[in-house]
């Protein structure tokens, strides 16, 4: 399957910034500050806790993902959407962003796991080292929360997000983390 995003958010004049610190981030801060697997924490807390795959497949990344991950701008990647579902609904959408070169020796299989958590594979692996976290408050108009939103009854002014990027012998993988409004519940 081809992943393809409106032209208008693959524009270099589209705010990409990213903060170092989740300012103004409320309730939502002890979660986005964690450095621990989010996936770790949400089997903890429910139960039921499953990766629900909502679109995998290879297109090109951002703007800012291409820049952060060093990438040709024509490059292809993977890229994997799913939620992180418990209490039966969705509690985070993750974006990640896995370049075709990487998906052979080291993290050979992360094309193909489907609906297990990607987070296992990633903090299971003693020698995978993640980059500091950065954080995002995202607009409605911004790609990610429409990904992150659709279908949703409620539709909050912003979301907040996290990502970092994993990294294993130079090769990196990018993992975006938004928090949907049920998490707080």
């Amino acid at each position: 399957m081809k992943i393809q995003y409106s032209n208008k958010y693959q524009s270099a004049n589209c705010n990409f910034h990213w903060l170092k610190k989740p300012i103004l981030s409320g309730r939502y801060r002890s979660l986005l500050q964690d450095n621990g697997s989010l996936t770790k924490l949400l089997k903890q807390r429910y139960k039921d806790f499953k990766v629900k795959p909502a679109q995998v497949g290879y297109g090109k990344p951002f703007v800012d993902e291409i820049s952060l991950l060093k990438l040709a701008p024509r490059n292809v990647s993977l890229l994997r959407e799913v939620f992180l579902m418990g209490n039966h609904q969705a509690m985070v959408f993750a974006h990640s962003v896995m370049p075709c070169r990487i998906l052979r020796g080291l993290w050979v299989g992360l094309d193909r796991i489907g609906s297990k958590p990607l987070g296992e594979s990633l903090f299971g692996a003693p020698r995978v080292m993640r980059m500091a976290l950065s954080y995002k408050k995202l607009a409605r108009q911004h790609p990610l929360y429409q990904r992150a939103m659709p279908g949703m009854n409620e539709q909050p002014a912003y979301l907040w997000a996290r990502r970092s990027v994993f990294s294993l012998n130079g090769d990196k993988i990018m993992v975006t983390e938004v928090f949907l409004p049920q998490i707080l519940l």
